[in-house]
Parts: structure tokens; C-alpha cells; sequence
């Protein structure tokens, strides 16, 4: 609309001009790095969860991992690029489970129906607006029960990686792993301690660090209290993630020194997969009617909420918005045998604690992951097959208990209640959907008896 004043032709330019320059802001915005090494240690944050998987899928499935590596990589710069927040990509878990426990007989066609299925349906709901109608009306102990019970999950997960080894082609955990070795138990302790040295437990203590400085220090001199700041600013800036994941990346070149020599230069060659009605009816059976209550749930929901939660000064990641990215994803990279992926509460809980702030930490990851699919393709196997399971364990291990801490906000004992009783059905059943219905049912019974006891 034109404002007009005293019949003299307005200065004002077309608001539609302004648009591309405006766009460019924003992404310069979403991208700029809080800090350099911080966003770089964060990106490290959730390969805990993408490594083990796609490493199974490839090994007993058939997944081709040049493919993923670059629709993946391209996935992570979008989202890093249209949020703002380290916003991840991860595996589909439960298609994942599904397809590691079958083996060949739900192999690529299987899962990328699967993917397409329940994708299909995650966009649907976010297309209708149905899905942020359902964020609203959830209520939040509920939700805490689902964050609660998958940052446990991946913390098991991750103490199974460090106490045994492991067959990631058949999903199972063999003998105890022994004390020595290039991946033995005392690496992974090792590794442990110096991120809870580096990082410790959370943010939530750096925030408080002048005012516990300033107690701490009282009756010592400016200087001491200068070296201590600047010593304690030097351990946050260590880059714990980064120098674990590089030093597994050594590791398993120097438990394999051969698979550098079967590297091989160029991308995979793309092609549409082919999908029978057999593998369409397997996918969407097996695969996509587990995975769908999971990728709303834990994808959407949860994800919206925790990313609401650390970054409140942020424009809110609507679930409508990540309903739509969800889908699009898949609808697109599947056909092509791109491994199905979500946006996960758990990437987005270990991106953070690692130092993630920004957009530029995933569009880093996924430029490294693009780079590396279209310069070698599915040869990168020959090396990642060797990397320490234990190391990706830790890794995990930080990322899950990030996740599990953010239900500690549960302000009364109703509230705790529902939360936990969400989070032990989702854990034993093994199924986030009957967490679910579980808490909203105890959610609405002791609204109801609130109500009656009035």
C-alpha cells in the first residue's frame, strides 16, 4: 500500500525490491558462527547416531553411502541456512532398526518406500496446519516424557558401544570389549574425561562463572583473577568434539592403513530406485507404521520444543515448517536411495551441548559430507567401517544426556508423574506411540480428578 502525502509522488521504493537483499540478510544471519571452533566442535554433535547407522545400512543392506553422504550434506547446509539453529539430519531410526534386523529382505527398495511412506505423511500433516494444531494441544509433561525417554535411549545405546563389541552390520552387541587396543575400554574412558573436563555438564554453569569466580577469588589479587578467567576461557574453547572425532578418523586409518589405498576418486552413480508393489507393501508395513508415530513425535514435536527451549531468542522453528522440510527431504532424496531422515531431538541436544549455536554448524557438517561424497563416494566405507565404535559411543553418550536433562524443568510432582510414566512405556515397549497415548491418557485423568476434587 502507498502512502501519499500532499500530492507529492512518494519516495518509497516497491517493498518487493527489497526482498533479495532482504533474503541475503537473513542468511548471512543464520549462518554467521557465534564462535568458530565452538560451531566446528558442535557439528561433531550427533555423529554419534548418523555414523553407526548408515555404516549397518551399507554393510547389511546395501545402502549406497556416496549417495546419502550427499543429499544429506545438502539437507544439512537448507536447514542450517532456513533455521538458523543446528537444526540436524538424522537416520529414520525405526525404519533403521527395522531394515538392520531384516537384513536383505528389506533391503533399499524396501527403505526407501518406507521413507517415502512415512514422509508422505509427516508433510501431509504439516501441509494442513494439523501438525502444529497437535504441538499446541500436547501437553508438555508429555512431551518431556518422549525428550526424557530417547535421550535415555541413546544413552544405553551409547554405554552398549563402550562396554561391548560390536556387529553394526547385524545391529548386535558381542563380548565385552577388553581394556586395551585401538578401540578398547580405556580410549573411551579417556575420551570421556576430557569432554567432561572441557565441557562439563552444560551451559548452565558457564552462565553462572563470573559470579562463582568472584566468590571464589575473593581476597586474591586482579592478576590471579586474570589468569584464572583466561585459563578457564582456554579449556571452553578446546574443540573436545573435533579432536575425538579426528583422532577415531586416525585410528582407523592406522588399524587399516590398506583403506586409504582403496579409495576411490568420484561420486556414486545415481539412479532412480526401482520400488515393486511388493516392496512398497513391505515399506510401509514394516517401516513407515512404527516410524510415523516416532518422526512425529521426536522429529517434530519434540525437536520444535527443545529447539524453543535453548534458543528462546530465535524465530521459533514452527512445526508446521519442520513438518514440511521432513517430508520434502524424502520425497525427494529417496527416489534417488538417499537413506530416509528426520529432524532428531537428539542431534539438536548433542549439536548444543558441543557448542552449536548457529545455522553455519550443520552447513559446515553438510559441506564436509557433500564434499566427501562427490570426491569419494561409497569408498569412504573402506575407512568408516574402521573407525573406533567406542569413541562414536561417547559421543553419544553426551548427546543422549543433553537430551534427557531437558525434562528437568517439570515444575510439580503431576507434572513429573506423567512425564515419567511417558518416558518408562516408551523405554520397556520400545514404542514412543504408546508412551504417548499412555501419558495424555494419565494427563487427562488427573485433570479429570483435579476437577472433581474441587
Amino acid at each position: 500500500m502507498i502512502n501519499v502525502d500532499d500530492g507529492a509522488t512518494p519516495n518509497r521504493k516497491p517493498e518487493h525490491r527489497g526482498t533479495p537483499a532482504r533474503f541475503l540478510a537473513k542468511v548471512r544471519a543464520n549462518l554467521v558462527f557465534r564462535s568458530k571452533w565452538a560451531e566446528l566442535n558442535g557439528a561433531m554433535g550427533d555423529l554419534g547416531t548418523y555414523i553407526p547407522i548408515i555404516l549397518a545400512l551399507a554393510l547389511a543392506n546395501g545402502l549406497d553411502l556416496g549417495t546419502t553422504l550427499i543429499f544429506t550434506g545438502v539437507y544439512n547446509i537448507l536447514t542450517g541456512v532456513l533455521y538458523g539453529v543446528p537444526m540436524p539430519v538424522q537416520p529414520m531410526k525405526s525404519i533403521a532398526a527395522v531394515a538392520i534386523s531384516s537384513g536383505p529382505d528389506f533391503a533399499v527398495p524396501e527403505i526407501m518406500a518406507a521413507g517415502i511412506c512415512t514422509s508422505a505423511v509427516v508433510f501431509f500433516l504439516g501441509a494442513t496446519r494439523l501438525m502444529q494444531l497437535a504441538y499446541k494441544l500436547i501437553p508438555l509433561p508429555v512431551v518431556r516424557g518422549i525428550q526424557l525417554s530417547q535421550g535415555l535411549s541413546f544413552a544405553m545405546t551409547a554405554v552398549k558401544y563402550i562396554r561391548h563389541d560390536q556387529d553394526l552390520a547385524k545391529g548386535k552387541s558381542l563380548g565385552q570389549r577388553s581394556w586395551l587396543g585401538l578401540d578398547g575400554l580405556l580410549l573411551a574412558l579417556a575420551a570421556t574425561i576430557f569432554i567432561l573436563v572441557v565441557n562439563g555438564a552444560g551451559e548452565e554453569i558457564e552462565d553462572d562463572d563470573e559470579h562463582a569466580l568472584s566468590l571464589a577469588l575473593v581476597g586474591s589479587s586482579e592478576e590471579q583473577r586474570r589468569r584464572r578467567r583466561r585459563w578457564r576461557k582456554l579449556v571452553a574453547s578446546v574443540p573436545s568434539a573435533v579432536i575425538v572425532f579426528l583422532l577415531g578418523i586416525i585410528l582407523a586409518i592406522i588399524r587399516k592403513p590398506g583403506a586409504v589405498k582403496e579409495l576411490k576418486p568420484g561420486p556414486s552413480a545415481m539412479h532412480v530406485v526401482k520400488i515393486s508393489r511388493h516392496a512398497w507393501k513391505e515399506g510401509f508395513i514394516k517401516g513407515a507404521v512404527p516410524q510415523i508415530p516416532l518422526s512425529v513425535l521426536n522429529s517434530v514435536i519434540a525437536v520444535c520444543k527443545l529447539s524453543t527451549d535453548l534458543f528462546p531468542n530465535k524465530p521459533e522453528a514452527t512445526a508446521t515448517s519442520v513438518s514440511v522440510t521432513v517430508g520434502l527431504m524424502n520425497l525427494v532424496g529417496c527416489w534417488f536411495g538417499a537413506m530416509p531422515c528426520c529432524h532428531g531431538a537428539g542431534g539438536l541436544a548433542g549439536q548444543y551441548k558441543f557448542g552449536g549455536r548457529s545455522g553455519g554448524c550443520v552447513a559446515v557438517l553438510g559441506a564436509a559430507k557433500l564434499v566427501i561424497g562427490v570426491v569419494l563416494g561409497g569408498s569412504i566405507l573402506r575407512v568408516l567401517v574402521e573407525f573406533p565404535v567406542g569413541l562414536l559411543g561417547v559421543l553419544l553418550l553426551f548427546a543422549g544426556v543433553e537430551l534427557a536433562m531437558a525434562a528437568r524443568d517439570m515444575a510439580s510432582k503431576e507434572e513429573a508423574f506423567v512425564m515419567l510414566i511417558c518416558a518408562a512405556v516408551s523405554l520397556v515397549g520400545s514404542s514412543a506411540a504408546l508412551g504417548f497415548v499412555c501419558g495424555v491418557v494419565v494427563h487427562l485423568i488427573l485433570v479429570l480428578r483435579r476437577w472433581l476434587m474441587k
